[in-house]
Formats: C-alpha cells, sequence, structure tokens
C-alpha cells in the first residue's frame, strides 16, 4: 500500500517493558473483512493474529517480548477485502532492557459528571494481563464519595483513602490491618485528603481543605474546581497524632503534599487567597518544599521556593518525585489548584541534580494531561490524559531512561481497546502502579463505615 496503517490505540514507535499485556489494536479501516497481524522480534521469535482486531495469545506475546528485550518487534498487517489481500508498511515497537517490576495499577473509575456520588470505584488491573479487580466500589458502601487512595511508594502493605459526607474518614491500613481516623480536629479546619505516605511507613502527609465547583454557560469550558482553604500536616500513624509547623497553617493555601524519595524533604505547593470563585483566574500556585526529621517528627523552620508562580504567571501543582532521587514531575498550566479541569494542563521534569526544568513534550498534548505516579524502580511513569476526546480521562504510559530521555507514550492495553474504550463510560483518574496486588477486606470496610467507630486524632 505505500502508507503506515492507521491503528487504534496509536502503537507505532512506543517503547514497551516486556512484562505488559499484548498490545492488542484495531485497524481503523473498517471495510475489510478481516485482518493478518505477524509480529516478529529482532531476536527472534514470531506469533500472528487473525481476526476482525489485532488479538494476540497473551503467552505467545510474552515469550516474545521477552525473547526480544532491548531489542524491537516489526508488525506486519495485512487486510482482505472481498478475497484480497493488501498490505500496509511494517511498523515497529521497541522492547526496553528495564522491566516495570510492577504488579500492575490502582485507580478510580468514575463517570465524568458532576453530579455527588454515582457508580465510583477504585479498581486494579494487573498489568501483564487485561484483568481487573475491584478494590472498593459504591456498591460495597452505597452513597459515599470516595478518593484519595494511595499506597507507600507502591507498597501496599502501607495504603490509605478517604470517605467524604455522612460517615466519613480515613482509613489507614497497615499490614492488612484497618483502622478508620477522624482527623479533623478543633484545630484544624478539616479532615485530611490528597495523601502521600513517607517512605519509612509510619507517617502519612495530607492537605486539609474544602473542594468546591462552578461551572460556565457560553464558554468552551464547563467546570472550574477550586478550594477555598487549605493546609498541609502530617499523621504520625503509630499514634494518631497530627504534627503542624505554622509554616503550613497560614492563610495562602498549601495542597498536594508529596516526600522526597529519602523522606528529607516535603514538597507541595502554595497559592495567596483569592476570592474564588470570582477571581479563579488568579490563582496561581508556586512549588515548594520543607525539611522534615522522621526520628523527631518535625518540620524544618524555612520553606524554599523551587518554582515561583504569581512570578511566572504559571501554576504549579502535584509534585511527584521519583523514587530513585533523580526527577521530580509536576503539572503546569496557567491558573488554579486542580489540574485534571485545565485543559491547558502540561506534564514537566525536573533535574534534581541540577534543579533545571523541561516540559514533556514527548508526553502532552493540547489536552489536559495530570495525575501522573511513578514505577518502583523510577523508570516508568503514568499518567491521565484526556487527549482523545477532551473528556475523558484515559491512562498511558511511558519509559523513562536515567539521562530523562522519555519515550512516546501508550494507552493502557485492552484485548478489544476500541470496542472497552468506546463502551467504558468512566473517567480514570488518581492511577498508581502498584508493587503486588492489593488486598483490601471490602466487608470490614462496610461495617467500620456504617458502625461510624473512628478513632480520634490529636496534635502533638
Amino acid at each position: 500500500m505505500g502508507k503506515l496503517p492507521e491503528i487504534y490505540p496509536d502503537y507505532i514507535g512506543v517503547t514497551i517493558p516486556a512484562d505488559i499485556a499484548p498490545l492488542n489494536f484495531n485497524v481503523k479501516d473498517d471495510v475489510f473483512d478481516r485482518v493478518d497481524v505477524v509480529a516478529f522480534g529482532s531476536k527472534g521469535g514470531e506469533i500472528r493474529a487473525k481476526g476482525k482486531w489485532a488479538d494476540f495469545d497473551i503467552n505467545e506475546w510474552h515469550e516474545l517480548t521477552q525473547q526480544n528485550q532491548g531489542g524491537k518487534i516489526t508488525f506486519t498487517v495485512r487486510v482482505e477485502r472481498d478475497g484480497h489481500w493488501a498490505q500496509y508498511d511494517d511498523f515497529e515497537v521497541f522492547v526496553s532492557n528495564d522491566r516495570l517490576d510492577d504488579w500492575g495499577l490502582t485507580y478510580r473509575r468514575i463517570k465524568p459528571g458532576y453530579e455527588v456520588g454515582g457508580d465510583i470505584g477504585i479498581y486494579q488491573r494487573e498489568l501483564s494481563t487485561f484483568d481487573e479487580y475491584a478494590i472498593l466500589t459504591e456498591t460495597v458502601v452505597p452513597g459515599r464519595c470516595f478518593n484519595c487512595h494511595t499506597a507507600n511508594h507502591t507498597n501496599p502493605n502501607r495504603i490509605t483513602l478517604q470517605m467524604r459526607g455522612e460517615g466519613g474518614g480515613t482509613m489507614i491500613q497497615k499490614d492488612g490491618r484497618q483502622t478508620w481516623v477522624e482527623t479533623k480536629t478543633d484545630s484544624t479546619k478539616a479532615a485530611g485528603s490528597y495523601s502521600y505516605w513517607h517512605p519509612q511507613g509510619d507517617y502519612v502527609a495530607m492537605a486539609v481543605n474544602s473542594v468546591h465547583q462552578s461551572f460556565f454557560t457560553g464558554t468552551g469550558q464547563r467546570i472550574e474546581v477550586y478550594h477555598k482553604f487549605s493546609n498541609v500536616e502530617v499523621l504520625d500513624t503509630r499514634t494518631n497524632e497530627l504534627i503542624l509547623s505554622p509554616l503550613l497553617q497560614t492563610e495562602d493555601l498549601e495542597i498536594f503534599p508529596a516526600f522526597s524519595h529519602d523522606g528529607k524533604w516535603l514538597y507541595y505547593s502554595s497559592s495567596k487567597p483569592c476570592r474564588v470563585p470570582a477571581e479563579y483566574e488568579k490563582v496561581k500556585c508556586s512549588l515548594c518544599r520543607i525539611a522534615f526529621d522522621a526520628e523527631k517528627g518535625a518540620f524544618g523552620e524555612v520553606v524554599d521556593t523551587l518554582l515561583n508562580g504569581p512570578a511566572t504567571n504559571k501554576s504549579y501543582v502535584l509534585a511527584r518525585p521519583s523514587y530513585d532521587g533523580r526527577w521530580l514531575m509536576y503539572c503546569v498550566s496557567s491558573r488554579g489548584n486542580f489540574p485534571v479541569c485545565q485543559d491547558d494542563a502540561d506534564l514537566w521534569l525536573m533535574d534534581l541534580k541540577t534543579g533545571e526544568s523541561r516540559e514533556l513534550k514527548e508526553v502532552n498534548s493540547p489536552e489536559t494531561e495530570s495525575y501522573h505516579n511513578w514505577s518502583s524502580n523510577s523508570r516508568w511513569f503514568v499518567f491521565a490524559s484526556k487527549q482523545e476526546d477532551g473528556m475523558y480521562t484515559k491512562l498511558y504510559l511511558a519509559s523513562i531512561d536515567a539521562k530523562g530521555k522519555v519515550s512516546k507514550p501508550f494507552l493502557l492495553p485492552q484485548r478489544n481497546p476500541r470496542k472497552y474504550y468506546q463502551e467504558m463510560m468512566d473517567a480514570y483518574n488518581v492511577p498508581d502502579f502498584t508493587k503486588v496486588k492489593v488486598e483490601l477486606d471490602a466487608h470490614e470496610a462496610y461495617r467500620q463505615v456504617f458502625e461510624n467507630k473512628r478513632e480520634n486524632v490529636k496534635i502533638r
């Protein structure tokens, strides 16, 4: 044919780990009877898929990718129309030497509407297969809204999630034991959310805030999400004590905390208070950090501003340090502190050795990119993007090497991707890698939620 096939998803030229599920794809040209795809490796091996779409056998796929680590796989695509075959130009997929070393992904699935509640669920997906499992859904705890599920550096032996509204609270699960905590006190403005574990596994950083929505009419934008206040605190899960600092309890909005890989710093974003929603365009977040002493359970006395939002007329949020200590990935948008609702939100990368930052043009699109997290070996990252339609966030993965070179991202594989993504009416958010399968007793969660017994915290 003299041209590349138009396939969905666009896997042409991507880099994948050897332990990823098959890159099944649909050919966009539907006027054919069947497709015939041959995939052969530069280091050997060949597999074939025939049918209405490229549906590879999982075991054969993994044999091929394992054999071709550090090499590439070439795909030959032919389509049959009325008994005649036509062949497209070949395309390649590169197999990285860096494995994922993680069992799967966790994420929340939610309808991209604006009502309270709905069919909300936190799920996990095995990355080497297409298998998805529910962790906690609204069918178990009806009428409740929950999110902010966070594991300790991809290890779910320490995991937390927040439940909002009546009977709300913070679940802390350590080594399989659930504890539901009331994190609001007389000295703090609200319960904790937007959590992040200290690598030691005893402390959880949280933001304390209120979340609000406003809607636009007669414009291309649908919604603005904003916070009227926000502070940052740390919970010692051994004693249920909150550790506060006056530098993080100001009239400014401190939000989205994240510990450094060694736990010696707490990154967060900060913005000056504005009259929201009227002054929503004036919300400009700076990226900051403050020292944290895990031995003493105390904050430092100086705040460092790494990126100044008002000075650059930008907003910097959702700092996520890589677990090897080399990189800091964050979101940049023109305003606001809730980037998933900002059309111009993009991912940027800071080299923590040099302090230099750059836009990740390899992964950014004209639509929203946000909700990023690192694999346990810091060689892969996942993020949520609305690049397909501007409405639904879908999950993409990309590789990053020791020098910061980032590969073309690829959409999370599905068995029949076009059918799956066209028929699924959920958006993905807050994705994270998980080292092993998450084990959470949903019946115990139901019991504790509806018995409404909470352990209270106190101020240290």
